[in-house]
């Protein structure tokens, strides 16, 4: 009898945890498949125009990354993967290599005007979208880059 009551109050809280988890794991789930992740300045390299971002720019630019505003996503049709990894334009893209446990990620960030254009690569997939951030358009479009 008691083991049958035991039973039956696991299989109610593992129900309960199946159809309404805790916002935590909901979180973390969720994160695992982000488009637009946060970063981490201590897991992240910055290159711009072969350069390194060190320091207190690399921990700006993190941060004005990940505060920036998602807008959408743009559509990549199969075959042209390579038009969005390497556009014909004058821009020069931030390349930001991102190692988390066994996850590869490069973003290449192109910064105009209006807003910002990213690429995002890990295995072989690619996928692209944009954001807005006033900050990191100031940054970007600021001297204090030492290139």
């Amino acid at each position: 009898m008691t083991w049958t009551a035991f039973i039956i109050i696991i299989l109610g809280i593992t129900l309960k945890m199946l159809t309404s988890p805790p916002s935590a794991v909901v979180n973390w789930i969720l994160s695992k498949f982000a488009l637009h992740p946060t970063l981490d300045s201590e897991e992240v390299t910055i290159t711009f125009n072969g350069n390194y971002l060190e320091g207190e720019e690399k921990v700006n630019f993190t941060d004005f990354f990940n505060k920036a505003s998602f807008l959408e996503r743009n559509d990549i049709f199969p075959g042209d993967e390579k038009l969005f990894l390497h556009p014909e334009t004058n821009i020069i893209p931030f390349i930001i290599h991102v190692k988390k446990s066994k996850r590869d990620m490069i973003f290449y960030v192109y910064c105009e005007n209006d807003q910002i254009f990213v690429v995002k690569q890990w295995k072989r997939k690619v996928a692209s979208y944009n954001l807005r951030s006033d900050n990191l358009q100031d940054f970007t479009a600021s001297n204090s880059i030492n290139v």
